[in-house]
């Protein structure tokens, strides 16, 4: 019998590692917002992951409880994840996530997504039962690079959504100029976030390749007005200007 694997919250994302797993030999417990992490650490002690699905607003909560015996032992896959998220925490296995999945539908890929740490062969194993792909990354960089290019997708699509609605083909056909002037605000927010300065360029490359992974994705999520407010409160904190972002509230309000 292989080693237990256990996954806190089982949402949509949740269930698709969790049939991964299943699929690859391993048993999966389930530990929901009813489940005591002390408790369950008790009982498993020395599971060989222990994947945190859960939302990302719920992560310094799950960090502050999570049992000292599992804290070497994290897999994270939240969005707008970055390394000050995870601090105090020793090697987690991080991966950025592009497969869609919402209820009753199968997961969509967008794009592989890449995974870095040391359980990065098992998360890798997983999807590939499913048939979806993913890159393994080797070194730090790396993975920042592909953190912050998520958060560039994430956050210029539903920004920019939030004027323009629509799906992200769309947006990079008939609005690029906007979607630019938002991204570069988004970029700029990120290098204050990390104490980094990334390649735009490179990021825009990204960008671009995952709108066409799926151009028909929509825009605009219901996160999206907090995605703006938190932008702009962020921003706000470490004293950018992010033009951008401050003009479209403007014409929101």
């Amino acid at each position: 019998m292989k080693s237990p694997i256990v996954v806190i919250g089982i949402g949509e994302l949740g269930g698709v590692f969790a049939r991964g797993f299943l699929r690859l030999g391993h048993p999966v417990y389930p530990v929901t917002r009813a489940t005591p992490l002390a408790a369950a650490a008790e009982v498993l002690p020395e599971p060989e992951l222990v994947l945190v699905a859960v939302a990302e607003g719920d992560l310094p909560s799950l960090f502050e409880a999570l049992p000292d015996t599992w804290r070497g032992r994290l897999g994270l896959l939240q969005n707008e994840l970055l390394p000050d998220h995870w601090k105090g925490i020793p090697a987690p296995t991080v991966i950025s996530v592009w497969t869609e999945k919402k209820p009753g539908t199968d997961p969509r890929v967008i794009i592989p997504s890449p995974i870095f740490g040391p359980r990065s062969d098992l998360l890798a194993a997983a999807l590939a039962t499913l048939d979806i792909p993913t890159q393994i990354l080797t070194e730090p960089d790396e993975l920042l690079f592909e953190l912050v290019a998520k958060n560039l997708y994430i956050l210029t699509s539903n920004i920019a959504g939030l004027r323009i609605g629509g799906n992200v083909g769309e947006l990079w056909a008939q609005h690029r100029d906007f979607a630019r002037r938002i991204g570069n605000d988004v970029i700029s927010l990120q290098e204050a976030l990390t104490g980094r300065r990334f390649d735009r360029d490179a990021l825009f490359a990204a960008l671009v390749k995952a709108f066409e992974g799926d151009p028909s994705h929509g825009c605009m999520g219901r996160s999206a007005p907090a995605r703006l407010t938190r932008a702009l409160a962020e921003g706000e904190r470490r004293g950018l200007d992010l033009p951008a972002l401050h003009e479209l509230r403007a014409t929101l309000t």
